[in-house]
């Protein structure tokens, strides 16, 4: 069964072109049958295959997929609408972040699969310092791994210009260690996008992920 139709990849070209809200009025019950309603059917397949990794994962559809609504307040770009659905696979929903999961983001011309740790606090992200600086081989290893470099490349994220002085030792050795953030992600073919096979194929990517998943959640699943 394919989940998504061109009436999926219609609505989000046309919505690109006319991203106000007179038009979304217009057309919200096309957003509701042939968006929001198999986005959901898929986030709950999504799930669902979730458990064979995860068996604390039983959330239902509403708490993991993110609204259309863009928030503007703070931003300068004041289009109201995504161009994209999204929903974040884990135990914890969109609403706890710190859970290993990933998050899928579905438009009319990308299929995009992410992971890692976006927004660690303090404790977290010095947590996953620590891990480093004492498994400095592990990390390179899982890093390195050729499936998740296959899918991923690397890992990604924002950088501190300094570093305390037990970081700042192994830097130079090990970039990554200033990081911020420790998030992946990869770009799969939009054409899966309406093929029986895309939840097959998102997953294979997942799995070339869980080894560096593990590294970076294993120092903060307490924190």
């Amino acid at each position: 069964m394919a989940w998504f139709t061109k009436d999926y990849e219609k609505f989000f070209k046309e919505l690109s072109s006319n991203n106000n809200r007179e038009w979304f009025t217009d057309n919200k019950k096309r957003y509701e049958q042939h968006v929001k309603k198999p986005f959901y059917d898929f986030v709950g397949d999504l799930i669902l295959r979730m458990q064979k990794y995860d068996k604390d994962c039983r959330i239902e559809p509403k708490d993991a997929v993110f609204r259309i609504y863009r928030d503007i307040r703070f931003s300068k770009d004041k289009t109201p609408y995504k161009t994209q659905m999204s929903a974040i696979i884990s135990s914890g929903g969109r609403k706890n972040m710190t859970k290993a999961g990933m998050y899928v983001e579905v438009g009319h011309k990308h299929l995009r699969l992410y992971g890692g740790l976006y927004s660690p606090d303090k404790d977290q992200l010095n947590s996953v310092r620590q891990e480093i600086l004492y498994n400095l081989e592990e990390f390179n290893r899982v890093t390195k791994d050729k499936k998740f470099v296959k899918y991923f490349d690397k890992l990604r994220g924002e950088q501190n210009k300094r570093l305390p002085k037990e970081y700042a030792e192994i830097q130079e050795e090990q970039p990554l260690i200033a990081n911020k953030q420790f998030y992946y992600y990869t770009e799969l073919d939009p054409e899966l996008l309406r093929s029986e096979s895309l939840i097959d194929e998102l997953y294979q990517a997942y799995e070339a992920s869980l080894k560096v998943q593990a590294f970076l959640y294993v120092p903060v699943a307490d924190k």
